[in-house]
C-alpha cells in the first residue's frame, strides 16, 4: 500500500495556443501560452510521451514518415468535458511539420477507423485550418465543442499533404492507428484507411475542459461507449504514471485499454473520486541513460512528459528495471549497457523528487516488480533491485510509496511474478497483473 505523506500540490495548466491564422509553434517543448482566463480549467485527459524515430520491435512508419497521406489515431480519454483540444509534437523532427488539416471526433462504437456521424469537428490552430510546427516544437490546437464522457474513445485525424520526413512518435501504443492516401480527415467511414500500425505519431495529448462545470452528464451520453461512471470533470487534478514498458502497458491486450493506467483510472472512478490518469511510460526507458530506441532518460524527460502536463497534481514513478537489467541481458538493443549501482539509481530518483517538488507536485515512488526468471535477472540486478526497493519503502524521501514488488510477487518464490500475473516473459504483467498494480494503490494518498 502507499504510505500517507504530504498532500500539498498545485495544478499545472497549459494555456490554449493563440496566434496568427497559420500558427507556428515555438521550438521549445512547452505549448504557447495565451491570455484566455479559462485556460486554467484545461486538464490533460490523455497523453503519450514522444520518442525519436526508430525501428522498434514491430513495424512502424516513424523512420519513413508520411507523404500526402491521412493519419487517423484512436485514444481513450480518462476525463470528460464539453470542450477539447489536441497537442502535437515535432520534438524529434528534422524539418518543420506541415499540418494541412485536422479533425477530432468521437470514435465509432465498433473497432476500426470509423467515427461517429455528426461528431467530426475541424481543428484550427490560432484560427487557421493549417499549421506548421518547427523541428523541435510543439503545437496546441484551438478548442472545439465536443461533448466527451470519461472513458470515451476519441479519434484524431491529421492530413499530412507534403513529405514529413522521419516522424516523432510513441513506439508502443497497444492501440491501432490507421493511414489512408490523400485527404480523408472528414471521412466517417473506415474504407479509405487500409493500412494500420500499433504506434502513435505526432499526437502527444488530448485536453478537455467543461464550460458548464455544474452540469452533470452521463459518461458517453451520446449512445457511445462508456463504463457507466459520470463524465463530469472531477476537478481533483491528474495523476501521471511515469516509467518504462510496464507503465507503457507492454503485453496488455491491444485495443482493450488494459494498461495499469487504465485500471487505476477505472478504480478511481468506481471509488467515487474520479481523476484523469495519464500514461507517460516509454518501453525500455531508463532513469539515467538516453537511448535511440527507448527515449530520453527519465531525468531528462520528466518535466516535459509528467510535470508540465495540463492539470497534473500527482506523479507515480515506476522506473529503474532497465537501468539495472540491460547489463544482464544478451539482447543487442542496448549495448554496451552501463552497470548501475543502487546508489546511482537512488540519486536519479532523488532528481525526480526534487523536480516534482520544485513544481509543487506530489510524487509517489513505486518499488520495482519481481524480475526473477526474466532476461533482466542476475545476482547483481537482484541485489540492486532489493536495495532500491528498501530505500523506497524506508527512506521517506518520496511523498508516499506503492509496494508493487510485494503486490505482484509469487508467494512461493518472491523473486518472481505470481504466475497469474505473468505475461510469460517473467518481467511484464498481463492484464490481470496490471489490474493488481492498480489495486495496490492507496487512493487516499493520491
Amino acid at each position: 500500500m502507499i504510505s500517507r505523506a504530504r498532500t500539498t500540490a498545485v495544478a499545472v495548466a497549459l494555456a490554449v495556443t493563440a496566434g496568427a491564422a497559420v500558427t507556428v509553434a515555438r521550438a521549445s517543448d512547452a505549448p504557447a501560452t495565451g491570455h484566455d482566463a479559462r485556460a486554467a480549467a484545461w486538464t490533460a485527459a490523455w497523453a503519450a510521451a514522444p520518442q525519436r524515430p526508430s525501428a522498434g520491435f514491430r513495424p512502424n512508419w516513424s523512420e519513413a514518415g508520411f507523404d500526402h497521406q491521412t493519419l487517423r489515431q484512436v485514444v481513450r480519454v480518462t476525463e470528460g468535458g464539453d470542450r477539447a483540444r489536441v497537442r502535437l509534437s515535432n520534438r524529434y523532427g528534422a524539418s518543420p511539420l506541415h499540418i494541412a488539416g485536422a479533425t477530432v471526433a468521437r470514435t465509432d462504437g465498433t473497432k476500426g477507423a470509423g467515427v461517429e456521424r455528426g461528431s467530426v469537428r475541424r481543428l484550427a490552430f490560432g484560427g487557421g485550418r493549417t499549421a506548421t510546427v518547427p523541428a523541435g516544437g510543439q503545437l496546441t490546437s484551438d478548442e472545439v465543442g465536443l461533448d466527451l464522457g470519461r472513458f470515451e474513445s476519441v479519434t484524431v485525424t491529421l492530413h499530412l499533404a507534403g513529405t514529413t520526413g522521419p516522424a516523432t512518435f510513441h513506439a508502443q501504443s497497444f492501440a491501432t492507428s490507421y493511414r489512408a492516401q490523400g485527404d480523408h480527415t472528414a471521412d466517417t467511414g473506415a474504407g479509405a484507411f487500409k493500412e494500420s500500425t500499433e504506434s502513435w505519431y505526432y499526437l502527444s495529448g488530448v485536453d478537455v475542459r467543461d464550460s458548464k462545470p455544474h452540469a452533470t452528464r452521463e459518461a458517453g451520453g451520446h449512445g457511445a461507449r462508456s463504463s457507466g461512471h459520470g463524465s463530469r470533470s472531477s476537478g481533483r487534478g491528474g495523476v501521471v504514471l511515469f516509467g518504462d514498458s510496464i507503465t507503457d502497458g507492454f503485453a496488455s491486450t491491444t485495443d482493450a485499454n488494459r494498461r495499469w493506467s487504465d485500471a487505476l483510472a477505472e478504480r478511481l472512478a468506481k471509488s467515487g473520486a474520479p481523476r484523469p490518469v495519464l500514461n507517460s511510460g516509454i518501453g525500455g526507458n531508463m532513469v539515467l541513460n538516453d537511448s535511440a530506441w527507448y527515449g530520453d532518460k527519465g531525468t531528462g524527460r520528466f518535466l516535459r512528459d509528467a510535470l508540465d502536463l495540463p492539470g497534473a497534481k500527482t506523479v507515480v514513478v515506476l522506473e529503474g528495471v532497465n537501468d539495472i537489467g540491460f547489463s544482464e541481458t544478451d539482447k543487442p538493443t542496448y549495448k554496451p549497457a552501463p552497470v548501475v549501482s543502487a546508489d546511482e539509481l537512488v540519486a536519479g530518483h532523488r532528481k525526480l523528487i526534487r523536480a516534482a517538488h520544485d513544481k509543487g507536485l506530489k510524487v509517489i515512488g513505486a518499488t520495482l516488480l519481481p524480475l526473477g526468471g526474466s532476461d533482466h535477472y542476475g545476482p547483481r540486478a537482484a541485489a540492486v533491485s532489493d536495495a532500491f526497493n528498501t530505500w523506497v519503502r524506508t527512506s521517506g524521501e518520496y511523498d508516499g510509496y506503492v509496494d508493487l514488488d510485494r503486490a505482484l510477487a509469487d508467494p512461493a518464490d518472491p523473486e518472481r511474478l505470481r504466475p497469474a500475473y505473468d505475461s510469460g516473459d517473467h518481467l511484464h504483467p498481463n492484464d490481470a497483473g496490471y489490474r493488481a498494480m492498480a489495486r495496490a494503490v492507496d487512493l487516499g494518498t493520491l
